[in-house]
């Protein structure tokens, strides 16, 4: 008997990847580990190569927690691309650097094709030709997108003879791998990053500060405000648009709006701001987007990492604006289209991306034919007006990168145009003031000056080591008191769509069965008996199936919520749930015969 009490199979846990509990900065495990990881990482300060192998192995075991054994993709890249960058230095012909380049482009878009495209290029090509195409079980890495493009642009870089190829593996692996930005960005270019690896170790008392700054607020913009407004207001909208009103629509894409920003933005901030901590420095990524006045102003500040890989490897590699302006325009359309397309197989993205597109194109028309010189901004109420265009715009488009397909997003568009219903408002405020208020805040802060921010900044900077601790632990308390919430656990978010869903399909039902029409009731005594029965009964059998539910494992719940309440297809299941078909079946068959037993009891 030992004299300490471990439990090894927690432990285990730690080692192990667990497909419903991926690894990402919010989970609480992380907070454990990267506190061990610094107390090991400020020993190791003064060995450099000690270090960076220590951090690379620690990048790879995040990986690992994240995706699986699907990290070997990432040193398959590693290693393809850093011999082929090393010849490439060795080779003085111009078409044999440009095979070793083309090698490297095959080796980065070809995993990310099979991966994220094969089953989107396989139904495309199956209708085209008049067949039918099976999906593929391919589970998608986590952050494939970014490592491969993290990559891409270190060979091109070496190709254009801008950088020198590094001469040691392990340098470019710490590279490839480090784990701040591995899964969701920032996209590091390595002429940034590279030059920091060997350098001494150090973080300044500014670096320290605006490392806990960022990361308290990439928290409180991730954790509490895009999840929050997501999973409590604007899925219940996206996922039904027809049975919300035109204002309850609309409200549901602005917090869509703020949703997303927040997400993606809070992510960066929290992997700037342990880069920081670590020493290194990561360029901004979210600059306030939606203080923009124009498209083109919108993609100088929103995603900047990936907006600027685009422009100086895709259009400016088409030609960008050297060959007039019809090839100029044309060049933004499909660069955008290949963005849209980067962030997922799906014509939704797709259509997003030209939309965008589009714009850019129209804007750099408008900006020729009025005169006015690049960068050139507008200033007073033509900006305001400028900004309020720009941002409904974005909103728009939105629309079609959040939805599955193009019916939901039409959907929505005829219910905002047609059925606005603005009296329904206040109750909307009503029901719903604990998001409408986060809205409010998230938008209050998006949109407030910059000098405020960096006031708040410098403020953090200031504090003494003990106030960053406690700043640091009370933004921590607050994240994993707000994630054991109901309405923050699967089994909340799972009641919260299976009630909805409910409510809603009732509400339908009593319409159908007594032929109610907008704006007229017929009173009729024995159709009004009937509904209060029937409520009782409803609620009744409401509660019961949503226990019922609440006590099936992850896999079951979600495949009886998406199949019969979402009424997705297998396909679309299996994708959402990243598992094969025959265990879509398998999961359901096993659910209905669990739920038939708990409900007879």
């Amino acid at each position: 008997m030992l004299p300490i009490d471990i439990d090894f199979s927690r432990l285990c846990e730690v080692f192990t990847y667990d497909p419903q509990a991926p690894l990402i900065f919010t989970s609480g495990i992380f907070l454990w580990l990267f506190a061990a990881f610094m107390v090991v990482y400020v020993f190791l300060q003064y060995k450099y190569t000690a270090r960076i192998l220590f951090v690379t192995l620690f990048s790879y075991y995040f990986y690992y927690k994240s995706s699986g054994t699907y990290f070997f993709l990432l040193v398959f890249v590693t290693v393809g691309d850093f011999v082929f960058a090393r010849l490439m230095d060795r080779t003085t012909g111009k078409y044999g650097r440009k095979a070793w380049v083309v090698l490297s482009l095959c080796l980065n878009l070809g995993l990310l094709c099979y991966f994220k495209y094969t089953n989107f290029l396989g139904g495309v090509i199956a209708s085209l030709m008049g067949g039918e195409f099976t999906a593929l079980d391919i589970f998608l890495p986590v952050g494939i997108s970014f490592f491969t493009f993290q990559s891409l642009s270190y060979t091109i870089d070496v190709y254009r003879r801008e950088i020198k190829p590094l001469t040691s593996l392990l340098d470019y692996a710490f590279y490839v791998s480090f784990f701040p930005q591995l899964v969701a960005g920032p996209i590091v270019r390595a002429r940034d990053f590279i030059p920091q690896i060997r350098k001494p170790l150090y973080v300044s008392q500014e670096m320290f500060g605006r490392g806990i700054f960022l990361i308290v607020a990439g928290l409180f913009k991730k954790a509490v405000i895009s999840d929050y407004i997501s999973i409590n207001f604007v899925e219940r909208i996206f996922d039904n648009p027809t049975l919300y009103s035109g204002v309850e629509n609309l409200m549901g894409l602005y917090g869509y709006a703020l949703q997303i920003y927040c997400d993606f933005s809070g992510y960066s901030d929290i992997a700037i701001g342990i880069a920081l901590l670590l020493g290194f420095h990561f360029n901004m990524n979210f600059d306030s987007p939606y203080k923009s006045a124009s498209i083109t102003e919108f993609w100088r500040r929103w995603h900047i990492s990936l907006s600027s890989w685009l422009r100086d490897y895709l259009y400016i590699s088409l030609g960008g604006n050297r060959h007039g302006k019809f090839r100029q325009y044309l060049n933004l359309i499909i660069t955008m289209f290949l963005g849209g397309l980067w962030h997922g197989a799906s014509w939704n993205f797709v259509l997003w991306g030209m939309f965008h597109g589009v714009a850019l194109a129209l804007h750099k028309a408008w900006m020729s034919i009025t005169g006015r010189k690049k960068g050139e901004q507008s200033h007073g109420i033509r900006r305001v007006f400028g900004v309020i265009i720009t941002f409904h715009f974005v909103c728009f488009c939105w629309i079609f990168f959040r939805n599955a397909d193009i019916h939901n997003s039409m959907d929505m568009l005829r219910q905002i145009f047609t059925v606005f219903r603005p009296q329904l408002f206040p109750q909307l405020i009503e029901g719903y003031w604990e998001v409408f208020a986060l809205m409010l805040l998230g938008f209050l802060l998006h949109f407030a000056p910059d000098r405020w921010e960096n006031a708040v900044c410098r403020g953090v900077i200031r504090l003494p080591f003990l106030g960053k601790a406690v700043l640091m632990v009370a933004m921590i308390y607050l994240v994993i008191l707000i994630y054991n919430m109901p309405f923050f656990q699967h089994d909340g978010q799972a009641v919260t769509y299976i009630s909805t869903s409910i409510r809603h399909s009732y509400v339908k039902f009593l319409k159908q069965r007594i032929r109610l029409r907008e704006n007229e009731c017929i009173y009729d005594p024995d159709i009004i008996k009937n509904i209060e029965n029937l409520s009782e009964d409803f609620e009744k059998k409401d509660l019961d199936l949503i226990f019922a539910i609440r006590k099936l494992n992850y896999n079951q719940k979600w495949v009886i919520i998406y199949k019969f309440f979402f009424m997705f297809k297998d396909k679309e299941i299996m994708n959402k749930l990243n598992i094969s078909r025959q265990a879509v079946y398998n999961n359901k068959n096993k659910a209905l015969k669990n739920l038939r037993k708990m409900l007879e009891q």
